[in-house]
């Protein structure tokens, strides 16, 4: 007796395939910016409620680092320029690249440069 393998088709394949990939809006802490800042940035810029807004602020200044926003690749752009405009460490990043970044302290000297520079 002989039993066929399904093989997927290519189509198949390509429809798995996400064309643009989650994006997140991440924000570094950093030394200059106070607690009571960031928490009015968060409210201010994204309509956060002061719970939410000063629950990132503490992932922020604890964990060096939160997640303020995420979905498409030009709107993570949009907020990252404007969280730049605010004084901010801000980079936008992958959803899937966030394991990366948690212990890679080049990726935060990266973004304190580029904050620099402009």
């Amino acid at each position: 007796m002989f039993i066929a393998h399904a093989e997927p088709s290519r189509t198949d394949i390509a429809e798995d395939i996400p064309l643009d990939p989650p994006t997140i809006t991440l924000v570094w802490n950093d030394p200059v910016n106070l607690m009571s800042y960031l928490t009015y940035v968060f409210q201010t810029y994204f309509g956060y409620s002061r719970e939410k807004a000063y629950k990132l602020m503490l992932g922020v200044h604890q964990k060096s680092r939160a997640v303020a926003s995420n979905g498409p690749r030009e709107t993570m752009e949009r907020d990252t320029k404007a969280l730049l405009g605010y004084e901010l460490w801000v980079v936008p990043a992958h959803a899937g690249m966030l394991l990366v970044l948690r212990h890679d302290r080049s990726t935060r000297k990266a973004c304190r440069q580029s904050s620099v520079r402009r």
